[in-house]
């Protein structure tokens, strides 16, 4: 732009980069928040420390005009769960498309990053109409199908004016699918998929009706109707609603779900149930009180009063647990398997 500025009086540097930002459309795409995060063992374990893990970490940022996009983090878990996260890239960047195809239920899109982008480079924005006001809450899982691994999330498109589940499949965090999910329970938020198929058919985790949890199976990934109501609202810290913080984690005791309940004051806090392995809808073990829930100090934020997950991992011996605070930073905890066990079932 030198040549077109050149007759005007000496600019500042302010003022030239002001100027920069309208012609580049700089956006900021975490200024606002960073929360609600999940977390996957990272497909590449290259320079994995001994017996600990590389993981990757998906989390939802909120930026100018309150518009959420998937962002990514990496890291490594080391083999007394402490927890250390990679230094981030200082710009990002959007996927291209590779294709789109549209349905009666909704756009597939296939985008892909290049390889040489670093992955907290990798920032998928709202394309379709509907998810043009956010792609939210994303819960990741690694999903083994007869010795195949792949990456699900199930997360929800908002188009400012109505919500749905959507699912989003890669095999290597470069390229993502994006496909609108069918069925009746998919017009509602919070699905989380089992990482296997249990009896031969898909199973997830869903709350239809604001208030309940949901156990759902299905032959068709991409479809999900009905469902049995199975856990519901029991104590006082969960007494408006509770929802899933992610797909279920495999344990030789069962399958170990994190909710969230909703209580007084629209408190968010995270507890714990246990499910039976063979038959979810038997439920094993329930956690009386919160594992983890909001300090009297945390009533600030982009939504106070709130902690909250979408997805956390097993590695070793120990759980390791990424969550949100007031709906604006991300922090980690890590609680061994065997105390949590104890801590749900007295």
């Amino acid at each position: 732009m030198e040549d077109a500025f050149a007759p005007h009086a000496q600019l500042s540097k302010a003022q030239r980069g002001l100027i920069g930002a309208y012609f580049l459309n700089e956006y900021s795409f975490e200024a606002s928040a960073l929360f609600n995060p999940s977390i996957v063992r990272n497909p590449d374990q290259t320079g994995a420390p001994k017996d600990g893990c590389r993981f990757i970490l998906s989390l939802r940022a909120v930026g100018e005009g309150h518009v959420s996009s998937l962002t990514f983090r990496s890291g490594t878990i080391s083999a007394d769960g402490s927890v250390s996260v990679d230094p981030t890239a200082r710009l990002a960047s959007v996927p291209k498309i590779q294709s789109r195809s549209t349905s009666p239920h909704g756009d597939t899109v296939e985008v892909a990053f290049r390889p040489d982008e670093e992955l907290s480079e990798r920032v998928i924005f709202p394309i379709t109409d509907a998810q043009s006001n956010g792609i939210e809450d994303a819960r990741f899982v690694e999903f083994n199908d007869n010795g195949q691994n792949a990456f699900y999330a199930t997360y929800t498109a908002y188009s400012g004016r109505a919500i749905r589940s959507e699912l989003l499949t890669t095999k290597d965090f470069q390229s993502f699918t994006m496909t609108p999910l069918r069925g009746s329970a998919a017009r509602n938020k919070g699905m989380a998929l089992f990482p296997r198929k249990i009896g031969g058919r898909y199973a997830m985790i869903a709350r239809q009706d604001n208030e309940n949890l949901y156990l759902i199976y299905s032959d068709d990934l991409h479809q999900w109707e009905g469902g049995q109501s199975f856990i519901q609202p029991k104590y006082p810290w969960e007494f408006v609603q509770i929802g899933n913080c992610g797909s279920p984690i495999e344990l030789d005791e069962g399958w170990l779900l994190l909710i969230h309940g909703v209580g007084p004051v629209r408190k968010y806090s995270i507890g714990a149930v246990l499910l039976d392995k063979d038959d979810p809808s038997k439920i094993l073990a329930r956690s009386r009180e919160p594992l983890v829930r909001p300090e009297p100090t945390e009533r600030e934020g982009y939504v106070p009063n709130v902690v909250y997950t979408c997805g956390a991992m097993r590695h070793r011996d120990q759980i390791v647990l990424p969550y949100a605070i007031c709906d604006t930073f991300s922090n980690f905890a890590t609680i061994k398997i065997s105390a949590l066990m104890q801590a749900i079932s007295s």
